[in-house]
C-alpha cells in the first residue's frame, strides 16, 4: 500500500478493510517518516505493531 492510500483511509469514515499478514487490522497512524505505520488487530486485542505500509493490502 502506498503512503497516499493510508492518510485517505485514515481520513475515511468508512470501513475500509486493511490487512497485514493475511490479518484484519485498523490502521492507527502514519509515522513521519511515510514507510512505517502504527497498526492493531481487528477485534478485543488491542496490541499495537509497527509495520511497513509496503505489506499493508486492501480487500
Amino acid at each position: 500500500m502506498d503512503q497516499n492510500r493510508v492518510k485517505q483511509i485514515l481520513s475515511s469514515s468508512a470501513d475500509i478493510v486493511v490487512k497485514y499478514n493475511g490479518t484484519s487490522v485498523w490502521i492507527d497512524n502514519l509515522h513521519e517518516d511515510g514507510r512505517t505505520a502504527t497498526v492493531h488487530l481487528r477485534g478485543p486485542l488491542e496490541e499495537r505493531s509497527d509495520v511497513d505500509i509496503n505489506e499493508l493490502t486492501e480487500e
